[in-house]
Formats: C-alpha cells, sequence, structure tokens
C-alpha cells in the first residue's frame, strides 16, 4: 500500500485541569501515577498527577498545592505551565474560584468567561524573558481558546447545567481581598468577576500554544457589593455545595475533548 493510502494516525489529546480553592483531587478518576517535573523555571506547585477517567487520560495540578500553602502572587505560574507542556499536555482547562461583580453572576453562580483584565504585578508572566528563550509577542485579543470554551458551555447544557457565557476576569494580586473602591474601578473597567489565579496563568497558556479556558465559581458577592462582610464560611459553603458539580463538569469535558 502506498503512503498516501496509508490512514492517517489520530494525534494524542491529553487534556490538563488546573484547580483552584478546595479542588486539590479529581474525584471519580482512577488515578494511575504523578511526574515529577523541574523546569527552567522552577519546580511547578506539585508533581503532575495522571489519571484516566472513562478510558480518557487526563493530567492534573492543583495550583495552590495539595494543601493551599502557595498564595496566589507565590505559585509558580510558568513552571506550572511549563510542566504540563513537557508532561504533553495538548488543552488546559482551568478551575478558578471568584467574586461576582456584575449582579447577574451571584454566589454559586457558574460562568466560562471571554476576557480577562490584568492588575497582577511583580509575578513572572511570560517564558520570553529568558536568554535562550525566543521573544514572543503572542496575539491576546481573545484570550480564552472559543472551541474550549465551547466545549465547556455544550457539557454544561448536557449535564442540565446553567453556566453563564461570557464575562471579563478582572485578576488582582491577592492575597488579601480588594476594597470596595477598588471593585468599584474594577466595575468600571468592565469586570464582571475579580479573582487572583487567572493571570499570567492564560498568557503563559497562548505563549504555550496551549488551548486554555476557564470556568469560574462565584462563591462571594465582591467587596461593596453586599450589606454583609465577606465572611469565609459563606465561602466555604458555596464550595462544599459546588465543588462535586465542578469536578464532574471538568472530567466530563476533559472526556469530550479526547472523544
Amino acid at each position: 500500500m502506498a503512503d498516501s493510502d496509508k490512514p492517517m494516525s489520530r494525534a494524542r489529546i491529553l487534556p490538563a485541569i488546573i484547580a483552584g480553592s478546595g479542588l486539590y483531587e479529581p474525584a471519580g478518576w482512577k488515578a494511575t501515577g504523578a511526574d515529577t517535573v523541574s523546569t527552567p523555571w522552577g519546580e511547578p506547585s506539585e508533581p503532575i498527577k495522571r489519571g484516566v477517567f472513562k478510558d480518557t487520560e487526563v493530567l492534573f495540578l492543583p495550583r495552590h498545592g495539595r494543601d493551599h500553602r502557595l498564595p496566589p502572587h507565590r505559585i509558580n505560574y510558568r513552571a506550572n505551565i511549563a510542566a504540563l507542556a513537557a508532561c504533553g499536555a495538548t488543552h488546559v482547562l482551568a478551575f478558578n474560584v471568584v467574586g461576582g461583580i456584575n449582579p447577574a453572576l451571584p454566589a454559586g453562580r457558574l460562568l466560562v468567561p471571554d476576557q480577562i483584565i490584568d492588575y497582577t504585578w511583580g509575578r513572572g508572566h511570560t517564558f520570553s524573558d529568558a536568554a535562550n528563550q525566543k521573544l514572543q509577542h503572542v496575539d491576546f485579543t481573545w484570550p480564552y481558546d472559543a472551541a474550549l470554551r465551547e466545549t465547556l458551555l455544550s457539557t454544561g447544557k448536557r449535564q442540565d447545567v446553567d453556566i453563564h457565557n461570557g464575562g471579563v476576569y478582572g485578576a488582582t494580586q491577592g492575597p488579601r481581598l480588594e476594597s470596595a473602591a477598588e471593585i468599584a474601578r474594577l466595575e468600571h473597567d468592565g469586570c464582571d468577576i475579580v479573582g487572583m489565579t487567572g493571570m499570567p496563568e492564560a498568557g503563559l497558556a497562548r505563549e504555550q500554544g496551549l488551548p486554555y479556558a476557564c470556568l469560574a465559581l462565584v462563591v462571594n458577592p465582591a467587596a461593596g457589593k453586599s450589606e454583609a462582610p465577606i465572611g469565609l464560611s459563606d465561602i466555604e459553603r458555596v464550595l462544599s455545595e459546588k465543588l462535586p458539580l465542578v469536578n464532574a463538569l471538568l472530567l466530563d469535558c476533559c472526556r469530550q475533548i479526547g472523544a
């Protein structure tokens, strides 16, 4: 048989999950091992876990570390993205816990944002500043991959889960929460939600050529958006209620990517 007549082999698809607060080990998958990876930018938050969900191999990384030891500004985002790429990741699904600015996004609401504004500072935010790295000016007009966003949204529809389509993520420095005036500024800038880990993660994934999308869970009204103070117990209650659903959505989305 001539080479041109041979069936083309399908490129390997290997989705990865970068998980936020509360999600430190996927439920419902079969863990198969972990890869300890060193990168030119240091160590990732944890060894990269490998597992299988319904015959789909999945990589998993808790960005804060297993015991939530890393505050947002101390996460080695470059090492995390580089380690996932080194392990063969082809797509990245990020889970982010956020505060709600837009009144249409109360606590407990899930959304898949389509834009982001970066208010962080002092974080290693590019692979281009090392001497042996190629300088990149990546197009970041649309920071989240359109096809991967649609896969997340369609997974929600299939599971009969209402997921808000779109929104602007305002990424702040942390670890403290924002002042009411800061939230008013973000709202004026067009932000719908606020979180501390959306950047530089999204930009680094773009530099690595990895399709990247975010599933965000609103766990509290942002500062000044409620008469009550922001309470940790309220945040923990929302996480407890919604994390099983988030876990199921992310794993099922990985299965759809790998199908």
